[in-house]
């Protein structure tokens, strides 16, 4: 794991929007950009044919940048996303475009966002000038249940998710919409669920989930990790076939009387769905320490972690207590590769146990217990 170092508010934030073919990616793109609030944005796509912002662009720097009528810039990815980045920084700096205070990143409809977030965290020169903010990923409520359930991509794109926006909710039924509400909070408990039809402050709603709140200026690790949400959602995930209420409702109310237990399947008319669904193999669980770490132990176990199951780990968040330091640490990673851990300058509460969140893909709960007691020694608790 790379050391310790400090954070810098002043880097740009990049905010990473992806969801599934069809998804809206676009339409609300479009209308992200025409918000005054993100005015000063640098929007990064794939191809400029793919996609439809025609009636926004009003001129043509060159063969790969355009300029909005709604002030932003927009550019193509060139050889490939650092070289983007770098390139379009220092236009910014020549004054060759416009000013910009943000990028945000389409993927498309089939990314995984994964690779994205891996440049954010390793290309030494991007990491110096922009900072992650957060995963935007829009959901269809028309066609998100069987796009949850026959593609893995589309399950990923949730899983990883700060924001998670809801689209298509004025065509779809009152109880689909409501399901899959459920179903991606017990996907992704921590994750903000948005309705795109009605939620007016959509931009500050899906930007700035990043770990500096620039509200307070400062570092918010409570609002960033929001550990609490699955103290009531991480354990469903560990018996993914026990999803419902004992009374045979689920926390939408759904009547389950005549659901298939055995594979957490529900035949409802509304939004019937694959009783093999993938996301059975999906995990949201915080592990706590209420004993201070020691920071090579944790660090020889989630290298083994890393090394063992990387592709199946599919985000760590943490705060960490550890002995070494009076002040917290916080860390993050995706897959195999963590990002530079960050020192904070004091714990935001009197509260300093350490917490990690986990988002695995067939590793639970015990796998990793397991595996840290072996690497430490130590139980967790």
């Amino acid at each position: 794991m790379p050391a310790v170092t400090a954070v810098s508010a002043a880097r740009l934030p990049i905010s990473v929007l992806t969801g599934f073919l069809g998804s809206g990616k676009t339409t609300l793109l479009s209308r992200i950009i025409r918000d005054p609030r993100m005015a000063r944005t640098a929007v990064i796509i794939n191809e400029f044919g793919e996609v439809g912002l025609d009636h926004l662009l009003v001129a043509k720097a060159d063969e790969n940048t355009v300029l909005m009528d709604s002030g932003c810039i927009c550019c193509t990815i060139r050889s490939d996303l650092a070289d983007t980045l770098r390139d379009l920084y220092l236009r910014r700096l020549r004054d060759e475009v416009p000013e910009f205070d943000r990028v945000v990143i389409e993927t498309t409809g089939l990314a995984d966002p994964a690779p994205i977030l891996h440049t954010l965290m390793t290309d030494p020169l991007v990491a110096a000038r922009f900072r992650l903010d957060g995963v935007v990923t829009t959901v269809d409520a028309v066609h998100g249940m069987g796009q949850l359930d026959a593609q893995e991509e589309s399950l990923k794109q949730a899983a990883v998710a700060d924001r998670l926006v809801l689209t298509k909710t004025d065509i779809a039924t009152p109880e689909a919409v409501d399901y899959l509400k459920h179903r991606l909070k017990e996907l992704n408990p921590a994750a903000l669920v948005v309705d795109a039809q009605t939620e007016e402050a959509l931009p500050v709603l899906l930007f700035d989930a990043g770990l500096y709140n620039p509200e307070t200026k400062s570092l918010d690790v409570q609002r960033w990790l929001r550990a609490e949400a699955y103290d009531d959602h991480g354990h469903h995930h560990d018996h993914h076939h026990h999803d419902h209420d004992h009374d045979g409702h689920d926390h939408d109310g759904h009547d389950h009387a005549d659901c298939d237990h055995d594979h957490g399947h529900c035949e409802h008319e509304d939004h019937d769905h694959d009783p093999n669904r993938h996301d059975e193999a999906i995990g949201a669980f915080c592990l706590t320490f209420t004993q201070p770490l020691v920071w090579d132990e944790l660090v020889g176990f989630l290298e083994t972690l890393a090394r063992l199951r990387g592709p199946d780990v599919l985000r760590v968040k943490g705060v960490l207590n550890v002995v070494e330091s009076d002040q917290p640490i916080v860390i993050h990673g995706v897959q195999h590769l963590f990002h530079p851990p960050v020192q904070l300058d004091a714990w935001p509460s009197d509260d300093r146990r350490s917490r990690i969140v986990f988002i695995t893909r067939n590793v639970s709960r015990q796998v990793v217990e397991t595996l840290y007691a072996s690497c430490t020694g130590k139980s967790v608790g």
